[in-house]
């Protein structure tokens, strides 16, 4: 991969003395550092939250990124609900919100929830993300949705 020895050629009668080949063999490392770019572009994008929802679809604007990553809540229509990808126990959510949130600069939270949760249910999740100390709660939904004004 990297260095060799070098035959040193001389005159015929003499001793021929071999010296090390200083030079690096850089095109493996080169090949190696491509496909790791290559899989880590691959990955990224599936490194997203992703737990399957039918969001409501709004005439909202999209939010601007954020430096820290968002903390986000998932209420699925089948009823657990889901703390970035795992799921919490109703009875545990304040308990891990109240911790999460001393370790994080930001209140700011966001609740995903199917567009088929009836309303009273995602009010009552969104009471647990205030007790929990999260104040500032973003509500996620698909852009393209139907407009108000015509």
């Amino acid at each position: 991969m990297g260095g060799g020895v070098m035959k040193k050629s001389g005159r015929r009668g003499s001793r021929r003395r071999s010296q090390p080949m200083a030079e690096i063999n850089v095109t493996p490392f080169v090949d190696v550092m491509l496909v790791l770019l290559i899989v880590f572009m691959v990955a990224a994008p599936m490194l997203t939250v992703g737990v399957p929802l039918e969001l409501p679809r709004t005439a909202a604007q999209a939010v601007p990124a954020e430096q820290e990553e968002p903390l986000t809540v998932s209420i699925t229509t089948d009823g657990p609900l889901m703390m970035m990808t795992s799921e919490v126990p109703e009875e545990e959510l304040i308990t891990r919100l109240r911790a999460v949130a001393e370790e994080r600069q930001s209140d700011k939270i966001y609740l995903r929830a199917d567009g088929a949760i009836p309303y009273a249910r995602v009010m009552e999740v969104m009471g647990a993300l205030n007790a929990g100390g999260f104040h500032n709660i973003v509500l996620v939904t698909e852009t393209g949705g139907p407009r108000m004004d015509g």
